[in-house]
């Protein structure tokens, strides 16, 4: 991105050509803010119309087997000149004052001995992962504030394979979701018909799991219908081929496209965009932490709650009787480009307008109930 045609971009470690390591990927449900970004760069068709699917809701899977809908809304880098990826380098270590970046680089037959190639660099994005090694040269420099925390669930890749007639296994328009309370399961649709299952839960849940006998018991309780769509081999043999990996929330699209966004304004000068950039993403980094763990705890429980029923039910009203004042919570993260920021606040005072609506209701029914018949 960054104003697509007047600056030299070089891209290190593509991932395309990295070992797939089983249990780690995840499949990525794409809002309004990365077609956005996906669209200044003229790839939303396809990555959108080509090669996406649809989803229209989410399916709730009960432990009963029952299925319920919660509908979402009421109503290529090499063809750039100036890009040029560089496959198989491992950023080691950087220079951050003087701008000059150390790779090894291998041949990825893993026979020769890896060369250290140093390269140089106005600007040096690290979009390396979450454990940056850009992000551990900056810690090194004074005045660096960063803290880290982690919570006591992982997720762990397992997968639902295309029927024997080669269609899809379910509905392959819905983010099918297994909400057990304190853990839970997904399913999202591939191209190739299969499905790509993505188990959520505490870490303990995890190690307690270490037989077959235990994991088929426990699938056979939470997930019965799951079951017979995964295969018990196959679920047995995914399960203990992988590891659980921590929990983390993406929202690089949009960054790269804020940006972008600046440098149009700013031109070339980046010690007034980046300046910029750091004010306004920072805050919102916070807030998409916030509103990410929010999302987790009402997939994996509150969407299982009768009061989540009511209160959506009543973001429907009222969103269709003030579409400009009342916009539900999912529906701003996810439809609009409203900040981060703008979304958490405006689920603060919808929560307290709902808190009033609830208490009124009460009032009425208790003052109903007690009037003489």
């Amino acid at each position: 991105m960054m104003s697509v045609d007047r600056v030299m971009k070089q891209i290190y470690e593509d991932i395309r050509l990295s070992e797939h390591v089983k249990g780690r990927t995840i499949n990525l449900t794409m809002s309004s803010r990365a077609r956005a970004a996906l669209s200044k760069v003229g790839l939303e068709d396809v990555f959108v119309n080509q090669h996406g699917i649809p989803l229209e809701g989410r399916m709730i899977h009960g432990v009963n087997s029952t299925r319920r809908i919660i509908q979402y809304d009421p109503r290529t880098t090499e063809k750039y000149k100036n890009v040029t990826i560089h496959f198989n380098q491992r950023l080691v270590s950087a220079d951050l004052e003087r701008g000059k970046l150390n790779f090894q680089r291998s041949t990825g037959h893993g026979t020769s001995q890896p060369e250290v190639v140093s390269k140089a660099s106005d600007l040096i994005v690290g979009a390396d992962g979450a454990f940056s090694t850009v992000r551990m040269q900056l810690m090194m420099r004074p005045g660096f504030d960063y803290s880290q925390s982690y919570i006591e669930h992982g997720y762990l890749e397992l997968c639902i394979p295309p029927t024997e007639d080669g269609e899809f296994a379910m509905e392959q328009n819905y983010l099918h979701i297994w909400p057990r309370g304190t853990f839970m399961m997904i399913a999202l649709p591939n191209q190739d018909r299969s499905w790509t299952v993505t188990l959520f839960m505490p870490l303990k849940q995890f190690r307690d799991l270490d037989t077959e006998s235990a994991l088929l018991c426990f699938f056979g309780v939470h997930f019965p219908d799951a079951v017979p769509l995964i295969g018990e081999d196959k679920l047995v043999a995914d399960f203990f081929a992988g590891r659980p990996s921590s929990l983390v929330s993406i929202k690089g699209f949009e960054d790269c496209l804020i940006l972008d966004q600046l440098m149009d304004i700013h031109g070339d000068d980046l010690s007034v965009v980046l300046r910029e950039f750091s004010q306004i993403r920072n805050e919102e980094a916070e807030a998409i932490c916030d509103l990410a763990m929010y999302n987790y705890i009402e997939m994996r429980d509150l969407v299982n709650r009768r009061s989540y029923f009511i209160r959506k039910k009543l973001d429907e009203l009222l969103f269709q009787l003030f579409p400009n004042l009342w916009v539900p919570l999912y529906l701003s993260v996810t439809f609009t480009n409203m900040s981060y920021r703008s979304c958490q606040a405006n689920k603060h005072w919808q929560d307290q307008v709902r808190r009033v609506v609830y208490l009124l209701g009460e009032y009425l029914y208790m003052l109903q109930s007690s009037a003489p018949k």
